[in-house]
């Protein structure tokens, strides 16, 4: 039965973000919108790209002399997946002010469940997809597209159907009409093996495979293909893998793998600083604090040299993990190799900074540093990612920020290697526009 007369039975969302990585690059440093942009610069190859260098040409895993060749005009850009992971975190926050059924499909996919709740949000099922999407994309500056059906399969055509930033209804009683302009191919658990028997017995669009009966479809074909030939018929037999909120993580973790590989110390301590900058932010984006820290160096033949440190104090500060590496560094890097990648695990996670106090301690260190970093993380959701940074990390971006204002640091000309912020007093927080 292709034609229901229960529009929706169950209500399932598939939200997608379109072009995402790309997109979240262009979300910080808006000078880049409407420009072919090619994530994967420290790869070599392409790995995400935005809709205008898809126009192009471009296509996943292409090398840079074909990029270049297909787009001359094309914008390259390393792959920053910690600002990837914390727009994800972002995106489930939003779909969960909605619903908490929610399965967490990929980094910016996921399916969520809303059926029953047109009464409790006093909206029809499809004012609550519209609603989801624009939150996303007023809050993120990212586009999404989504599809809402009866099933996890038909949400999933519905969102790839007007890609890219569209918004597509399948109630029950409109199946075969999205069914017959969707190429066989194009259904979501058929490969290209699968999809290759179908077309040879003259199944090439969904509606045809929906048309063949039960007992045909498990007669030629195991159960993965009945399931999704049960979902084209309007049934709901896929459920959604429920999971609670991934982000709610027992440690955080930040790397960077960087070319050309490098044997400069500051190099690589600016390397460190930045993966350990941005794992704070994190920390203190969620109000937790680390009470241990993990660091690893790897080299250009995959070799990795670790290091495990406890913090006296639970903190949420870069200056703090950077003093106690500090001391243990020359124990961790080896001179005269080829260093290719930095990592740092914060661990030993939790809402509650417990501190001891004793007469001789300076406890205005700690409150002087949270003023300072409240106003930092003003200045840095303004102006975007980057706006300020470290005076260590000033290496690693060549001496320039990479987005928004110059650095105070930079401006006074502070030596890379110093491991607290040059702009430490802040002269000039309360005057910026």
């Amino acid at each position: 039965m292709l034609i229901r007369k229960d529009t929706y039975p169950r209500a399932i969302l598939h939200i997608d973000g379109d072009a995402f990585f790309a997109a979240c690059e262009v979300a910080r440093n808006p000078s880049l919108r409407g420009k072919p942009v090619i994530v994967g610069l420290e790869r070599g190859i392409a790995s995400a790209m935005t809709y205008e260098a898809k126009a192009c040409g471009v296509t996943r895993a292409m090398n840079l002399s074909e990029i270049k060749r297909v787009c001359p005009q094309a914008i390259l850009v390393n792959s920053n997946y910690e600002m990837y992971e914390l727009y994800s975190r972002r995106m489930y926050e939003i779909v969960r002010r909605y619903t908490s059924d929610i399965e967490e499909y990929s980094i910016d996919e996921c399916f969520a469940d809303i059926t029953g709740l047109q009464r409790p949000l006093k909206m029809t099922y499809e004012e609550i997809a519209g609603a989801i999407k624009k939150d996303l994309q007023n809050e993120l500056g990212l586009t999404f597209s989504i599809g809402l059906s009866i099933n996890k399969i038909l949400a999933k055509i519905g969102s790839k159907h007007s890609k890219p930033n569209g918004l597509v209804f399948i109630p029950g009683n409109e199946i075969h009409l999205f069914l017959a302009k969707t190429k066989i191919e194009k259904i979501w658990g058929i490969g290209p093996n699968t999809s290759a028997i179908l077309q040879r017995m003259k199944i090439v669009t969904a509606l045809d495979l929906a048309l063949k009966s039960r007992d045909w479809v498990a007669a030629n074909f195991t159960k993965p293909v009945q399931e999704i030939h049960n979902e084209l018929l309007g049934d709901f037999v896929l459920p959604l893998g429920v999971t609670k909120n991934k982000h709610n993580k027992s440690s955080i973790s930040r790397t960077q793998t960087f070319t050309p590989p490098s044997k400069d110390k500051n190099r690589i301590w600016s390397e460190l600083s930045k993966n350990i900058e941005n794992a704070c932010d994190t920390l203190r984006q969620q109000q937790i604090f680390a009470r241990k820290f993990s660091v690893f160096l790897k080299t250009q033949d995959f070799q990795y040299f670790k290091m495990d440190i406890a913090l006296s104090t639970p903190t949420c500060f870069p200056q703090d993990i950077l003093n106690a590496l500090k001391k243990h560094f020359d124990q961790l890097f080896k001179p005269g190799i080829l260093y290719r990648t930095t990592g740092v695990d914060l661990h030993d996670l939790s809402e509650e900074k417990t501190i001891t106090l004793d007469l001789f301690s300076d406890n205005s260190k700690d409150d002087r540093l949270e003023k300072v970093y409240t106003e930092i993380d003003k200045i840095t959701n303004r102006f975007g990612h980057q706006s300020l940074i470290l005076a260590s990390s000033l290496k690693k971006n060549n001496g320039t920020p990479k987005y928004g204002r110059d650095s105070y640091a930079q401006k006074n000309n502070t030596p890379v290697n110093q491991t607290d912020y040059a702009f430490l007093n802040l002269p000039f927080l309360g005057k910026v526009n």
